[in-house]
């Protein structure tokens, strides 16, 4: 059972963000995309934090947040973008989508690493 799960298309950024977090005692689980995503959180209960990138094939980021939101019906588990994208009209669709933040890449996991652990209860 997995407490976050990082979302992205590139295995670069998905290795970095998951080391990362590994090391810092949390558990994680991997998708390659938001279609894959949605499958990862139908199979586990215990996520609490999605970290997403925006622009994915198949699914991108923000359809999947809006996904989980309204198709899954999970009101509960927190998403945070983690993307290069930055503008406004998508802010405010993640905010629409219940996004609970935004961060512009590079990973910059010490400076993060509090609120991750507040988001997933620990």
């Amino acid at each position: 059972m997995a407490q976050i799960l990082v979302v992205d298309d590139s295995s670069t950024v998905r290795t970095e963000v998951g080391s990362f977090l590994s090391s810092n005692g949390l558990s994680v689980a991997y998708a390659v995309d938001g279609r894959d995503a949605l499958g990862k959180l139908r199979a586990d209960a215990g996520i609490r934090l999605v970290l997403c990138d925006v622009n994915m094939p198949n699914l991108d980021g923000l359809s999947m947040a809006e996904r989980v939101r309204g198709e899954l019906g999970n009101k509960t588990v927190n998403i945070i973008m983690l993307t290069t994208e930055n503008s406004p009209a998508m802010k405010e669709r993640g905010r629409a989508a219940g996004i609970k933040g935004w961060i512009v890449k590079p990973f910059n996991g010490p400076a993060v690493i509090g609120s991750v652990r507040k988001l997933v209860g620990g």
